[in-house]
């Protein structure tokens, strides 16, 4: 039975440590350390064995294996905080990682006491060797979760932790996001492996009593903002404190990793959420705009001020001059009613084509961001940019939980079909459009949703070649070819005319039977992959079995 990847094993470590709020690296030591016992799915163990009530199958997996490591590092800590140790004893602040102390009393072995029903036995190892894979290892998951250098040190954390989390509650929503980070600061706090854990210690009701699904959400935030606003003052720097509070700044921040928010922490402290939060809120808005709009002055003049702000003009007569509207004519003093009525339909036209592509053309710069805000300001008639802002949160949270279909987000648009041209180049690619006017494959399939886009007209001359000729092989196999790979930079396919697909319901020696005949290039299929198969538009006949 084959073992686990690297990164299936970083996954399991990821998860415990991050449900038990103990440094990660460690398991990845213990693992390498250990490597044993052998396990029934064909891994190593990270040295874990049964005690107490736990059976030896319940430790027969690597999952397992991984679980109770992380349950009985805890148990340590919880020991050793018992006998007296301090925050500074079991963690090194400045270097970021578990003290030499501390691991020497991993290194010792461990076996729980009789009352412990969670963590088992683990065996003794070398310290040197486990100290110097730990850190071996809290140095590769810095490389790995953070694209900045490991600060020289950490020392600044705790205080940075501190600051973040004794205003936190002020700047507090109710969005979902908000309620997970504080709801995993409290569950990591409180030692608990579950957010149903949380919610029922917040409560103070039995975890099986929970219901989520009539939850009183209101209830639930003012004992959690309780909670959090009590966590400053009783942090003493122990590390499952620590990871609570990283854990909580993470998803505040909605950053991926822990290695992410330390270094977001090291240059501000501040819990204040960043504006583009509203960008979906701004994005429903526009979206209801159209089947809200009708015709009045005020409405104009609203979305005519927004076109100026998105477009950095000067004035409104040069926004309605872009537009192509005659301003004369709407501020004439006594205008022909023929005519203004002609520039307002004009206008109205204008204006609404600008909204229905905002959607697709909103880059979340901040200059279309405020034009945005301005357009709710004016649209709601709210006194300035901040009540604007409010409702937009209120409306984001409404978004979250729609109570009526009007709530809901409304449904993306596809982008506008723009007109084919006459020859495909570079310049002119539409990423949705087909290939062939009559043909089944799109751009995006040849240039796998234009992460590779041909900058040669060799290229997509090559690409459109070979899309007449899979059309022809579609049609002698009687279904779609199903794409994997196109046009890329990789051997054949960076000349374009090389595709490699499966068809539904067929095996890839089917497949290559039934074009053997009729292909003229090359064809080939996978001995490793025995559903993919393989042609180009070389001008020679090739077979091919790999």
């Amino acid at each position: 039975m084959a073992g686990l990847s690297a990164d299936q094993r970083h996954y399991y470590y990821s998860s415990e440590a991050t449900r038990t709020g103990i440094h990660k690296p460690l398991l990845a030591a213990l693992y390498q350390v250990h490597h044993r016992p052998a396990l029934s799915d064909g891994e190593m163990g990270l040295g874990i064995s049964p005690a107490n009530r736990i059976a030896l199958e319940q430790v027969n997996s690597f999952a397992a294996q991984v679980q109770f490591a992380a349950n009985t590092i805890r148990s340590i800590t919880d020991r050793l905080t018992a006998q007296g140790w301090k925050g500074a004893d079991i963690w090194d602040a400045d270097a970021g990682h578990y003290t030499d102390r501390f691991l020497q009393a991993i290194a010792n072995g461990y076996s729980p006491p009789i009352t412990d029903l969670m963590a088992t036995r683990l065996e003794s190892a070398d310290l040197q060797t486990l100290l110097q894979t730990y850190k071996a290892n809290t140095l590769q998951d810095w490389a790995i979760g953070s694209s900045d250098a490991l600060p020289p040190k950490q020392s600044f954390l705790d205080a940075a932790l501190v600051e973040l989390a004794e205003p936190i509650s002020r700047y507090y929503m109710g969005l979902s996001y908000q309620r997970q980070a504080l709801l995993e600061a409290v569950r990591i706090w409180r030692k608990l492996n579950t957010l149903e854990g949380a919610i029922a210690s917040l409560l103070r009701i039995n975890e099986t009593a929970l219901n989520l699904a009539s939850l009183d959400e209101v209830t639930l935030d003012r004992a959690l903002i309780q909670f959090i606003q009590q966590l400053p003052p009783f942090y003493a720097g122990y590390p499952h404190q620590r990871e609570a509070l990283l854990r909580m700044a993470q998803l505040w921040r909605r950053l991926e990793s822990r290695e992410a928010a330390i270094v977001s922490l090291q240059q501000s402290t501040s819990p204040e959420t960043d504006i583009s939060i509203i960008d979906p809120a701004l994005i429903a808005f526009v979206q209801r705009l159209p089947q809200q709009y009708q015709g009045k002055g005020d409405q104009r003049n609203a979305m005519t001020e927004t076109f100026r702000l998105w477009q950095d003009l000067d004035s409104r007569g040069e926004a309605l001059k872009t537009l192509g509207v005659d301003a004369r004519v709407l501020t004439a003093s006594n205008p022909d009613r023929n005519a203004l009525l002609n520039a307002a339909t004009q206008l109205d036209r204008a204006l609404l084509d600008f909204v229905k592509h905002i959607p697709t053309t909103y880059e979340q710069s901040d200059r279309q961001r405020e034009a945005l805000i301005r357009l709710v300001q004016l649209w709601r008639d709210l006194e300035g940019r901040d009540r604007a802002i409010q409702t937009l949160l209120d409306d984001l949270i409404r978004l979250e939980h729609p109570q009526r279909g009007a709530d809901a987000p409304p449904i993306p648009e596809p982008i506008a079909s723009l007109a084919r041209p006459d020859r495909w180049t570079p310049d002119n690619l539409q990423i949705h459009a087909l290939i062939l006017p009559n043909g089944s494959f799109t751009w995006a399939e040849a240039t796998q949703g234009g992460a590779y886009l041909p900058e040669h007209q060799e290229t997509v001359d090559a690409i459109v070649r070979i899309a007449e000729l899979a059309e022809q092989a579609s049609d002698r196999l009687g279904c779609p070819l199903r794409i994997t790979r196109w046009y890329c930079p990789r051997k054949r396919h960076s000349l374009g005319d090389a595709i490699e697909f499966y068809c539904e319901g067929l095996t890839g020696s089917q497949i290559y039977l039934a074009l053997d005949s009729v292909w003229t290039g090359s064809l080939g299929r996978y001995t490793q992959t025995p559903y993919l198969c393989y042609i180009d538009a070389s001008p020679h006949q090739a077979r091919w079995k790999i």
